[in-house]
């Protein structure tokens, strides 16, 4: 499988030269207020309605146990999303930013705890599929880059995808617990003189194709491709390329069987 290079240098200007990321730049501006720097954090531009409406539902409605808490997220958080489909089933306490650049499929189930967050000033955010399982206290994390989910695939709990570009998972893609993707890119530390923050990153994505399988604890590096159909042992460290159909193990990862005869 082939996937073209991409790279991206971020966290560049007037944010390196002040030894800053994009996040740690927003929420230390002085000449914002700190329900300024909250609401950019939670709702981003959006207008103080939306924020009123946020805090509304989270605060009362998220916490609220058992089937009665089921029932009104059901029918009351679809207001917070860029759109939602039928029978969505949002868990106990989950955290959301940026909800207005989330869109969610069909029958798709949040345990309790998750985390969907799709900060960023020019990302489009994260997309979800149908009939897509996210567990407890999995994160779903931008860094103004987007995350793509597709239909069927399973995700089980503590689990962390970070984007700083784009993250593409496919369908039927099943997640043991503790995996990691992290599409957050690498820092630079060429120089001595500057601190390793203020370097830049260089970002390229990470995408993983239909029909695999990623054993417990599996961290997946940024820049890497998962072709269709394969399988990852637990514990492996994915640090470029696995070609589909293989299995794959070990840090770093590499393949010890084909799947096709």
């Amino acid at each position: 499988m082939k996937k073209e290079e991409k790279a991206a240098e971020i966290f560049t200007g007037d944010q390196a030269a002040e030894g800053k990321t994009a996040l740690q730049a927003e929420l230390t501006d002085n000449k914002k207020s700190s329900l300024q720097k909250y609401k950019n954090l939670v709702v981003g531009e959006q207008g103080f309605f939306r924020l009123l409406l946020y805090e509304i539902l989270i605060c009362f409605i998220g916490p609220i146990p058992g089937a009665v808490g089921l029932l009104l997220r059901s029918k009351l958080y679809p207001f917070l999303f860029a759109s939602v489909g039928e029978k969505v089933v949002f868990g106990r306490s989950m955290t959301i930013r940026h909800p207005h650049k989330i869109k969610i499929g069909d029958n798709t189930v949040f345990d309790d705890y998750t985390v969907l967050d799709a900060k960023g000033k020019n990302n489009d955010g994260i997309r979800i599929g149908c009939n897509v399982i996210i567990g407890r206290m999995t994160s779903l994390s931008c860094k103004n880059g987007d995350i793509f989910i597709g239909n069927n695939t399973n995700i089980a709990m503590n689990c962390f995808i970070q984007s700083a570009r784009d993250v593409k998972i496919g369908e039927y893609v099943l997640f043991g617990a503790y995996c990691y993707i992290i599409g957050g890119g690498d820092h630079q530390f060429d120089r001595l003189d500057v601190p390793i923050l203020s370097q830049g990153q260089i970002v390229r994505g990470i995408e993983i194709e239909n029909n695999c399988w990623l054993g417990g604890g599996v961290l997946v590096q940024d820049g890497s491709t998962i072709g269709r159909d394969c399988i990852i042992g637990s514990g492996a460290v994915v640090r470029s390329a696995i070609p589909a159909y293989s299995i794959a193990a070990g840090v770093p990862a590499t393949i010890k069987k084909n799947r096709k005869p």
